[in-house]
């Protein structure tokens, strides 16, 4: 059995008297300089998430229109199947001590949820949308109200996958039909008038909303389930903010300064998934202000070089000084804020 440690550990440690203050840093710092060991471990994890998603695409929107032609019951039955079969199967890895691979076939049940529900909502005559409007493989490209059960079963289900299967990976189809979801409501809401420009807004407050809720989950478990969470909720609102149109230059140094927060909260949370996102929109307004200010300029793709080796630069400096900005930046904040905060994860 492989026991794996993080700092959180390691200060709980400390706090119980199984180490002395001091202890726990040095301890880590020691880990951190042992070789890895375990490449081609981390190679099956890669091996195991691109099957799983390759699964979920599948069954998702590569599904082709030859599968809509079996009929509505065989297509229920199929549906219904798949997910009974790969929950069994999840379940049963899970059991013998293979969490990862079990876990992603509970991810891949879930993810199975909204064919099997409209399956059966047309076998039942309950189908709210006509074939034009209501092709499966729409799911997950428009914004219709008549997705609204596919969507809330979805959540439902992945909910039970995650009493059953802790894995953190099952909330990202949970977090994925809760986006769907608030843009179909918002759909309903405003009727045909819903455009993009309601739809990035939505999906931008959507998004800082599942941020604050993950947030909140951080740290409260052994398993890192705000991770998924982290990322959902940033897909969604760096996509929105991203997307909407601003033609004044305030606007877009505001884009720049909250894309800074992004970094910010990155050395804060010790979340490289915040500098991912934060560091590709502040080199996007670098390149709009290098593009107005070298137009037509032979240093123009210089500076865009430029500015890729420093996102690189940036990226290096903040794995290799990730612990130390963390807690310089904590001790910047007031100890009331320190106590919502999440613990440090290695």
């Amino acid at each position: 059995m492989t026991l794996k440690l993080d700092a959180a550990d390691l200060t709980r440690a400390v706090q119980a008297g199984v180490l002395q203050p001091g202890q726990d840093q040095a301890l880590l710092a020691f880990l951190r300089q042992q070789p890895q060991t375990r490449a081609s471990l981390q190679l099956a994890h890669v091996a195991y998430y691109f099957g799983a998603l390759l699964i979920i695409g599948a069954m998702g929107w590569l599904l082709t229109e030859a599968w809509m032609r079996v009929g509505d019951w065989a297509l229920l039955s199929i549906s219904a199947s798949y997910l009974l079969l790969f929950t069994l199967c999840g379940h049963k890895l899970w059991q013998r001590g293979q969490p990862i691979p079990g876990g992603l076939l509970g991810a891949v049940a879930v993810s199975l949820t909204p064919l099997l529900v409209f399956a059966a909502q047309r076998m039942l005559g309950l189908w709210p949308l006509d074939d034009e409007q209501g092709a499966y493989r729409d799911y997950y490209v428009y914004v219709q109200g008549g997705w609204l059960a596919m969507e809330l079963a979805t959540v439902i289900v992945g909910a039970l996958m995650l009493r059953l299967l802790p894995f953190p990976f099952i909330v990202m189809p949970i977090a994925l039909a809760l986006w769907f979801m608030s843009m179909d409501l918002t759909e309903l809401a405003y009727g045909e008038g819903f455009d993009w420009a309601e739809r990035r807004w939505v999906s931008l407050w959507f998004g800082l909303l599942l941020l604050l809720v993950s947030l909140w989950i951080d740290g409260r478990s052994k398993q890192d389930f705000a991770f998924w969470g982290y990322l959902a909720g940033l897909l969604a609102f760096w996509g929105g903010l991203s997307l909407m149109d601003s033609g004044s230059e305030l606007g877009k140094a505001l884009y720049c300064l909250i894309n800074l927060g992004l970094i910010a909260l990155a050395v804060l949370l010790r979340r490289p998934v915040f500098m991912v996102f934060g560091a590709l929109g502040v080199a996007g307004y670098l390149g709009y202000l290098a593009e107005r200010v070298f137009q037509d300029s032979l240093l123009f793709p210089v500076i865009l070089s430029l500015l890729g080796l420093a996102v690189i630069g940036l990226g290096l400096f903040y794995q290799k000084h990730q612990d130390d900005l963390s807690r310089h930046v904590r001790r910047l904040l007031p100890a009331r804020w320190l106590n919502h905060l999440p613990a440090l994860r290695r």
